[in-house]
Parts: C-alpha cells; sequence; structure tokens
C-alpha cells in the first residue's frame, strides 16, 4: 500500500505542474492586469486624467514585474513556490497570497467537509430505503427528490433561499459566519449556534446535490447487486434480509460511490463557491471571483492549483479506499 501510495504521488507532480502551466496562462489570455484596474480606478474614483492614471498605472506594471513576458512571470511564481514556499504578493488584498489562501481555504474545507459527511451519509441510507422498498412510495418520493437535486441548478437555490431571507423573512445578516456581537468572540455553544444560523444555507444547498448523486447511485446498484447470484445464495442459506442487504449486497453496491470520492471534494468545493458566492461569504469562491475580476493573477492561479490538487489527492483517496473494500482490486493491482 505504501508503495502504491508513493507511485501515485509521484505520478501526480507533473500532471500537477502542466496543470499550473495552463491555469497560469488561461487566467493571463484575457486582456487587462491589474495596473489597468489601478488606471481605472484614479481615473474614475480619484479623478485622474488618462494620461496621469495611466502613467501611475505603467510605473505600477514595471515595479510588480506585469511588464514581463509570460513565461517569465510563470516560472517567477512558480520558482518562489518551489524554493521558498512564497505563492506571490496579492495586489488586490495587498497582502500574501499565502495569507489570503490561509484565511478562506480552511473555511472552505470545513463547509466542504460537512457537506460531503451529511450528502454520504443521508444520500447512501436514503438509496438503501429506498432499493430495499422498490416501486413504494418511499422509492418515488426519494426518487422526486433525487430528480430536483440533480437538474434544480444550486445558484438558482441560492437565490431562491436569499430572497425568501431578505425580503420575506427580514433577515438582515447575510454575507458573514457570525453576528457582530461574537466575531472576535472565544468559543462557546451560542457561538456555534449563530454559526450555523448563518452558514446552514450554503451547507443544505451543497449538501442537496451531493445527496441526490449518492442516493441515485446506490439505489441502482443495490437494485443490480440484489439480483445477483451470490446475493440469492446467502438468502437461501437462512440470512435475514438485513444481513443479506448490509453484508452481502451494500459492500458491493458502493463500488462506484467509493470511486466518486476522487472527485467529490473539488465537486463539493465548487458547490460551496457557488453558493457562498451569492451569499458573499469570505471563503473561496468570492475570492477567486473577485480576484478574476481585478486581474489579481496569483490569488486566482493558486486558488486554482488548490482545487486541482484536491482533485488529484481525492482520486489517490478513492484509489486506496476501492483497493481496502475490495480484496480484488488489492489483487489485480499488486497493492499490498
Amino acid at each position: 500500500m505504501l508503495r502504491f501510495l508513493l507511485v501515485r504521488i509521484a505520478s501526480a507532480i507533473p500532471v500537477l505542474i502542466i496543470l499550473s502551466m495552463v491555469t497560469f496562462a488561461i487566467i493571463q489570455a484575457p486582456p487587462g492586469d491589474y495596473a489597468d484596474f489601478i488606471r481605472s480606478q484614479l481615473m474614475n474614483q480619484g479623478g485622474a486624467s488618462f494620461a496621469q492614471a495611466d502613467a501611475q498605472a505603467q510605473i505600477y506594471r514595471h515595479e510588480h514585474g506585469l511588464d514581463r513576458p509570460l513565461v517569465v512571470q510563470y516560472f517567477n511564481w512558480i520558482g518562489g513556490i518551489v524554493t521558498k514556499g512564497d505563492f506571490g504578493y496579492s495586489m488586490f488584498y495587498n497582502k500574501p497570497v499565502a495569507d489570503v489562501v490561509g484565511e478562506r481555504l480552511p473555511r472552505t474545507l470545513a463547509l466542504a467537509l460537512v457537506c460531503h459527511l451529511f450528502a454520504s451519509v443521508l444520500g447512501i441510507g436514503f438509496g438503501i430505503w429506498a432499493a430495499t422498498r422498490q416501486y413504494s412510495w418511499i422509492d418515488s418520493l426519494l426518487s422526486g427528490i433525487s430528480f430536483l437535486g440533480m437538474t434544480v441548478p444550486r445558484f438558482l437555490m441560492a437565490l431562491i433561499i436569499v430572497y425568501i431571507l431578505v425580503f420575506q423573512l427580514n433577515v438582515s445578516e447575510i454575507g458573514s459566519f457570525y453576528s457582530p456581537q461574537y466575531g472576535g468572540a472565544p468559543w462557546s455553544w451560542d457561538k456555534f449556534v449563530d454559526l450555523v444560523k448563518h452558514v446552514w444555507p450554503v451547507v443544505a444547498i451543497a449538501t442537496f446535490g451531493g445527496l441526490a448523486y449518492n442516493m441515485r447511485v446506490m439505489r441502482g446498484n443495490l437494485l443490480d447487486t440484489l439480483n445477483a447470484q451470490y446475493v440469492e445464495t446467502a438468502r437461501a442459506k437462512g440470512l435475514s434480509g438485513a444481513a443479506v442487504v448490509m453484508r452481502h449486497a451494500v459492500p458491493n453496491a458502493l463500488h462506484p460511490l467509493v470511486m466518486y470520492q476522487g472527485v467529490v471534494l473539488p465537486y463539493m468545493l465548487t458547490g460551496e463557491i457557488e453558493t457562498a458566492i451569492i451569499f458573499a461569504l469570505p471563503t473561496v469562491g468570492p475570492a477567486i471571483v473577485g480576484s478574476m475580476a481585478v486581474g489579481d493573477v496569483y490569488v486566482t492561479a493558486t486558488f486554482m492549483m488548490v482545487l486541482s490538487a484536491t482533485l488529484i489527492v481525492g482520486n489517490i483517496i478513492a484509489d486506496m479506499l476501492l483497493a481496502l473494500l475490495d480484496p480484488r482490486v488489492r489483487q489485480q493491482g499488486g497493492i499490498h
């Protein structure tokens, strides 16, 4: 298993390098950079003429290396990461990119992992419940919920909830994790309850999509597995229905969901990003959109690299979980 893990990590390094090149090039492809944003700000808010604003923009562009060729900028950025762990300087936030990531990424990961936990537990449980009661009203109800979760866009659900909270329920505290009185307060039960009150819409919306997928896949695979020969043999031996389902059918029906873990973390992160943008929470989503809008390239590139790394790590974890779940995978892959 250790050898398998080391080989997968080693093979992931070239993939990350290629992704970093492609990501950096795509981000830089649109015309304009942060110096252009400074010029527009000087003209619109500072009252400067175009010549004065453009002169300041050119000075800023030269001081921060934005006038250098794209290849030079990329190697300066990637060289700082490899040699010094320096992800660059955020021009928009006026602080190192590592600080911006350190502030926003843990919150995003925490929300995504909570959503993933709820989506997995509820989705798999509902999928088993629906499959063992095929064609009943419970199966029809859960199938309808799954259809809605797979088809309704999450940003649309977020907009509907924002409308209900703000215009119907007169909720004013949108766009923060805590109420003002709990912002700098130490952890307590009241602070945790206040946090839940602020983030439940994001958690609910991001969970709904993952829950629907897990439920749909679990139901379909479990129905196929329940008709397999070895399940019929287990029933013929006199095992109870619950034992046949949980001990023999469910572990094999879980294989596609285990493989799904390879993409679930980036999927949950993007689900959180969509809803967090609507709710203006200080997480990764608004930071990516804001940095792209003003040309803060190093923030955008770093966050995109983080999302790419989560996809690679997720695939490695999925392979290891599948190998632990199914001995045949270990034998075929030479994993010990």
